[in-house]
């Protein structure tokens, strides 16, 4: 299957790009290519390309690679479809939004990417850019076709090689297991993307922005040390109580969305006990908040529901 298709950048970088100047001036300073055996630098139509083949160098010129290279692709050529679950996420690299090249491949388009999404399936293609060949995950994200460039079998690492001190299986006991499933239980959220943000980039941004204002940034605090506990038991608790008290820490309800009686929320109030929790209240929660009171409540559909339609289930 063969669909002509433009390709987009999806995601851009956080990184801060810094020239390098002499210390005292603004004058930049410049990498140059020099010969490490004789220091003199060597003009770049004098380099080649070596491959290291064990103490000696196979030579190979630059237009010899453009001759072996494959031409650039015009289209993604689809081989076939593939459940998205079996793509395990290693695979996954870059990602790119598919537009349609042109008013008269509209309809397919739109086409693929109902029947992907109904389907929870993705198209494995390759195709070529920049001198170099590119394996393909092609799916359906809110009606746009989106590109995921894979990384092939071989470029994913064998866990047990890289990792010397990878334990095997241990027996957990039931009380352990119970305890792990508690904190994961207490620190349960929606997922939401825009409550996490690049708190780095931000500071050396405000760090740029001082030093151009003659102004100084304070210090970052240093990283917690390491308590040396090793009796999973006590982690575990000691984390379950850190989850529930930050939840509680807020002003508000622990982070099962449970009031101060104990009881869920939104829950009717006894005669006398003050009123019931208006809609308007929920207003003034966040997302997660709203999110720990559906869970409480047993919301069916929850983890898919945006921030207005909690509201509008609590609500009700």
């Amino acid at each position: 299957m063969s669909l002509p298709v433009g390709l987009y950048t999806a995601t851009d970088s956080h990184t801060f790009h810094f020239h390098q100047l002499q210390r005292g001036t603004s004058d930049r300073v410049r990498n140059k290519r020099v010969n490490e055996r004789t220091g003199e630098e060597v003009a770049l139509d004098d380099i080649v390309k070596g491959f290291d083949t064990g103490g000696e160098y196979v030579l190979v010129e630059p237009e010899e690679l453009a001759d072996v290279a494959p031409g650039r692709s015009k289209a993604l050529e689809i081989t076939g479809f593939v459940e998205l679950d079996e793509i395990a996420p290693i695979f996954f690299d870059r990602t790119y939004y598919l537009g349609p090249r042109g008013k008269d491949y509209g309809k397919i388009y739109h086409l693929l990417a109902r029947v992907l999404s109904d389907a929870n399936r993705a198209g494995i293609a390759t195709f070529v850019m920049r001198q170099r060949e590119y394996l393909v995950a092609v799916k359906a994200e809110d009606g746009l076709l989106t590109c995921h460039t894979l990384h092939w079998a071989d470029e994913i690492r064998d866990p047990h090689e890289q990792l010397d001190d990878l334990p095997g299986r241990t027996k957990v006991s039931p009380k352990e297991r119970q305890m792990a499933e508690q904190l994961i239980e207490a620190l349960a959220i929606g997922w939401d993307p825009e409550d996490y943000h690049d708190t780095f980039q931000e500071k050396v941004a405000a760090l740029i922005e001082a030093k151009r204002a003659g102004e100084t940034v304070e210090k970052a605090e240093p990283a917690a040390e390491s308590t040396n506990v090793v009796d999973l038991m006590e982690v575990l608790r000691a984390s379950v109580e850190n989850a529930d008290g930050a939840g509680k820490g807020r002003g508000g309800p622990g982070r099962r969305g449970r009031r101060a009686s104990g009881k869920p929320a939104g829950a009717r109030s006894p005669k006398g006990g003050g009123a019931e929790r208006r809609p308007g209240d929920l207003q003034e929660l966040t997302k997660a908040e709203l999110y720990d009171r559906a869970a409480e409540a047993k919301v069916r559909g929850r983890s898919t529901m945006t921030r207005d339609e909690l509201i509008e289930a609590l609500a009700a």
